[in-house]
C-alpha cells in the first residue's frame, strides 16, 4: 500500500523537483500540491493523506500553524516539516505544533523518502543535522521552552507583540513603556536576530510560533 503524499512548498523548483521525487516512487503517492499554508491546510484536508511534507518559510499562513492546524483537524496526518530553517527556535516550535519529522532540504533524496515512510508509519524523525543540534541542546540543559535565547524577556515580549501586527505605540500602551523604550528595543531585536526589518523579524518570530493564535 503506497504512503499517500502531500507536497507544501511556496519555491516552484523545490516544490516541482520534491513532487516529481514523491510521484515517481513506487511507494508514494502525490495527491495534492500547494504552495502556501493556508493552501496545504485546504488540500490536507480535502485529501487527508498520510503524510505532508511543510516548507516552515512561506507567505500567509506560516508552516508551524499550517502544521498546527492540521493536526488538530485531522489528527492522523503525519506532517515532516522540510525546510531550510535549522535553529532551535523553529525545530522547537515545529515540534510544539505537532510535526513528526524535521528535515533539512540539503538532506539526499533517498533520506527524504525514507522519512516520508517513518513519518507515516507514527515515528518520529530527524535528519542528521537536526538531530545533531538536538543533542546539543538536550546535553546543554536546554528546556526548548524559550525561543531566542539572546533575546532579553523585555525584548522577546516585544517580539511576540510584533508577531500579532502590533505597532510600536500598541507595544508602548500594553507594556506600559515609552515608544523611544520599545524603538529601542525593536532595533535591539532586529540586529540580534540578524534582520533588516519588521517584517523579516516578525517572520522570524511566527516560525518560531510567537503571535500564533
Amino acid at each position: 500500500m503506497t504512503v499517500r503524499v502531500v507536497v507544501a512548498d511556496d519555491h516552484p523548483l523545490f516544490r516541482e523537483g520534491l513532487r516529481a521525487l514523491v510521484a515517481d516512487s513506487p511507494e508514494t503517492e502525490l495527491v495534492g500540491v500547494a504552495a502556501d499554508g493556508s493552501e496545504a491546510v485546504a488540500v490536507a484536508l480535502e485529501q487527508r493523506p498520510d503524510v505532508v511534507v511543510m516548507d516552515l518559510r512561506m507567505p500567509g499562513l506560516n508552516g508551524v500553524d499550517a502544521t498546527r492546524e492540521i493536526v488538530a483537524a485531522v489528527p492522523d496526518v503525519a506532517v515532516l516539516v522540510l525546510t531550510m530553517v535549522e535553529e532551535d527556535a523553529s525545530i522547537f516550535a515545529a515540534m510544539r505544533a505537532g510535526a513528526r519529522g524535521y528535515v533539512l532540504k540539503g538532506a539526499e533524496p533517498a533520506t527524504i523518502l525514507r522519512s516520508i515512510l517513518v513519518v507515516a508509519a507514527g515515528e518520529a524523525i530527524f535528519g542528521a543535522a537536526v538531530a545533531n543540534r538536538l543533542n546539543q541542546f538536550f546535553a546543554g540543559g536546554g528546556s526548548g521552552t524559550t525561543p531566542f535565547p539572546d533575546l532579553t524577556s523585555r525584548e522577546r515580549d516585544i517580539l511576540a507583540l510584533m508577531a500579532t501586527g502590533a505597532n510600536n505605540t500598541m507595544i508602548a500602551a500594553r507594556l506600559g513603556l515609552t515608544e523611544k523604550t520599545v524603538r529601542n528595543n525593536v532595533s535591539n531585536v532586529f540586529a540580534k536576530l540578524r534582520v533588516a526589518d519588521r517584517a523579516a523579524a516578525v517572520a522570524r518570530a511566527r516560525d518560531a510560533g510567537l503571535g500564533a493564535p
